[in-house]
């Protein structure tokens, strides 16, 4: 399964958890067209390796593990697959 980024995350955006991914899987970027726009960021849980780097290095605790995601959180699951339906090639 892959991780997946839930609510703590928005309006925050904070940007550690891109650096440490080794598989660039979190998106969109701080020099991404579209990083303005949404309200935090996502993972590609296709290609996630599940390594669980991000989820050290995010300071407000909002990345998990799909198995783990709070009941009240599993919405993010399907948020974070449909970031990547709209935007299947990041381009900054």
């Amino acid at each position: 399964m892959a991780y997946v980024i839930a609510k703590p995350c928005i309006g925050v955006k904070d940007t550690a958890c891109v650096v440490v991914c080794p598989v660039d899987v979190i998106h969109p970027t701080a020099d991404e067209r579209n990083f303005n726009e949404v309200d935090q960021l996502f993972i590609d849980g296709r290609d996630c390796t599940c390594c669980g780097l991000c989820v050290g290095e995010c300071p407000v605790s909002a990345i998990f593990n799909e198995d783990e995601l709070p009941v009240d959180s599993q919405s993010f699951i399907e948020k974070n697959a449909a970031y990547y339906k709209d935007h299947p090639k990041i381009a900054p």
